[in-house]
């Protein structure tokens, strides 16, 4: 009886110590956030006695990366290291300690791209020791979720009602003749605030340019509003025949060459910014020229390079050439749409500011005033009180003019992507690219449409407000531009942004000492790096902020960027790619 009774108490003895053993955890977390930003994933142990310890952690197929290991408590007893892929942590200490339950370090991520239920964080080894006994542990990975939330407002009715009313509200607060509001836009310009509003909103999560949810059979569901496409697609061309419809061609002209020279200028900025940028953040972290392969930086920034001379479809053949890795792809885009975004931002800050510079650039303005001269008398000759029927005209034309452009844009977009696609040598079909973009064709065909409209008597309905209809596109697409900007990505991809911001300023000095030299206006400036680094969408804003008529310039500069784009983007690249000693 007894020998039975200590032979129980041995079992239910070794069945408590072996649950204790068993209890000994690592748990990595789960997390559900959003992809878009970083976040910590928390590592915690659980019901150990250990002195010294070594983990090694990869990220699951390179979909996120390490930002670094936030440590929780004992900082002196940790060495740490950290890769973009993989982290080691290792401590030791004299002495024993003994944890019941405590977060031991967090994991700080940035995720490149969504993901749903996965295992995030792979634990490839995990060594704990108390006074040089290994200590048995068991790891959990708890699967975490992080994909791109919808905002509070999804329904492209109720986001373009948002982005009117505050449309709405720039234009009232900017007719207050005194007080704060008149103060206010004689520093920073409506067409700013027109930005700013709806990039704010989608800070705050009211509003979303692109948004994720779940499936029930936990698949990712990608979502985007359309309101950025409806305004460069519809509003942009049609924005162009009414403020071209106006436009006096010999004016343009005599616009003269230092145009041209600016816009040049801005292209020469951004083919020798990369690779000083890149040389100089180097400094910092030479990670940066390190990589090989299809990761190496410099091939992504090729593709930055391509955006900021040309466009969309030069981005796109310099993705082509230089096979930069698709996965890290979206992160370039995210670079450009922040620094392109940065730079537009201050460009239209320095609109309403442009008198000083006229003055300390020694600007010769002459022939920008004629023209807006010519143009507003034109527009006092022919003004008057537009009936409904002059209204319906004016929407005939703009739009019939865009649906034209559509049309033949349709065809010519892939009738010259097969031309260009059967061309032998690479470099050559890569070059032109930009013929097979039928974005290209819409902008072309809807402006040389409004430039033939202009010298016949369409050109009068200037007089019944076309050109004012024609703003009123243009804020609603500075509008939809605006919110596909979040301003805490401006703080992700920090080195990255560095480089960007760093090429930027490279391209803005050159600039502005291209300007000083021949004593271009700030009217150059803004229009020839839009032109570059903006395109089409967005030069013709610029262009349009100094008057309406001069629209067309934006345009006419920033078809010319499509057609240098992929060439003077290839010799940056190969600037970019010396420098990383490739």
């Amino acid at each position: 009886m007894k020998s039975l009774f200590k032979n129980t108490l041995i079992f239910i003895s070794l069945l408590f110590f072996s649950n204790i053993v068993a209890s000994q955890e690592l748990t990595i977390e789960s997390v559900n956030e959003n992809s878009s930003k970083k976040f910590e994933i928390p590592v915690l142990i659980s019901n150990i006695s250990f002195n010294e310890f070594e983990i090694e952690l990869s990220t699951l197929d390179s979909i996120a990366k390490f930002r670094d290991i936030n440590l929780k408590n004992y900082e002196d007893s940790f060495t740490v290291e950290v890769n973009n892929y993989s982290s080691s942590i290792k401590f030791k200490s004299k002495e024993t300690i003994n944890i019941s339950t405590e977060t031991l370090f967090n994991i700080e991520i940035k995720t490149d791209e969504s993901f749903v239920k996965k295992d995030i964080i792979q634990v490839q080894k995990v060594d704990f020791y108390n006074n040089k006994e290994k200590v048995n542990i068991n790891v959990i990975s708890k699967e975490s979720t992080a994909i791109v939330k919808a905002p509070l407002f999804t329904k492209d009715t109720i986001v373009f009602g948002l982005l009117m009313l505050a449309l709405g509200i720039v234009f009232f607060s900017e007719s207050k003749e005194q007080g704060f509001w008149s103060k206010f836009y004689k520093i920073v310009p409506g067409l700013f605030v027109a930005y700013m509003i709806p990039a704010f909103l989608t800070t705050s999560g009211l509003i979303a340019p692109e948004w994720e949810t779940i499936s029930e059979d936990n698949k990712i569901i990608s979502h985007s509003t359309n309101l950025y496409y409806m305004a460069s697609r519809y509003l942009l061309p049609a924005a162009l025949v009414l403020m071209t419809l106006s436009i006096d061609l010999k004016g343009v002209f005599n616009l003269g060459w230092k145009a041209l020279v600016m816009f040049f200028a801005g292209t020469v900025g951004i083919v020798i910014g990369g690779p000083i940028a890149l040389l100089l953040i180097a400094q910092i972290s030479p990670d940066l020229i390190g990589v090989t392969g299809p990761d190496a930086v410099w091939r992504g920034l090729s593709t930055l390079a391509g955006s900021w001379i040309g466009g969309g479809a030069n981005q796109t053949a310099m993705l082509e050439i230089y096979g930069y890795n698709q996965k890290l792809y979206g992160g370039m885009v995210f670079v450009d749409i922040v620094v392109a975004n940065i730079w537009m931002a201050l460009i239209l800050i320095g609109i309403g500011k442009r008198n000083r510079f006229n003055k300390w650039l020694k600007a010769d303005t002459k022939a920008i005033e004629d023209l807006k001269d010519k143009v507003s008398k034109f527009s006092e000759s022919v003004k008057r009180n537009p009936s409904l029927t002059d209204i319906m005209i004016i929407a005939a034309i703009a739009f019939g003019a865009v649906s034209f452009a559509h049309l033949a844009s349709d065809y010519l977009g892939p009738y010259f992507d097969t031309v260009v696609s059967n061309i032998e040598n690479p470099t050559t079909r890569n070059i032109f690219t930009f013929l097979g973009s039928k974005f290209f064709w819409m902008i072309s065909i809807a402006t040389l449409i409004a430039i033939g409209l202009s010298f016949t008597k369409a050109r009068n309905y200037e007089g019944a407000g076309a050109s004012k209809f024609g703003s009123v596109f243009i804020y609603i697409l500075v509008a939809t531009i605006g919110m596909k900007m979040d301003l805490t990505l401006i703080f992700d991809n920090g080195l990255l942004i560095l480089v960007g911001l760093v090429w930027m300023t490279i391209h803005a000095l050159l600039l502005i000492g291209v300007a000083k030299l021949i004593k271009a206006p700030y009217f150059f400036l803004a229009v020839g790096s839009q032109a570059n680094v903006g395109g089409a969408a967005s030069a013709p804003i610029v262009a349009s902020a100094f008057h309406p008529s001069l629209a067309t310039v934006g345009v006419l500069l920033a078809v010319f960027g499509y057609a240098v784009g992929t060439i003077a983007a290839i010799g940056c690249t190969i600037l970019m790619q010396i420098v990383s000693g490739a």
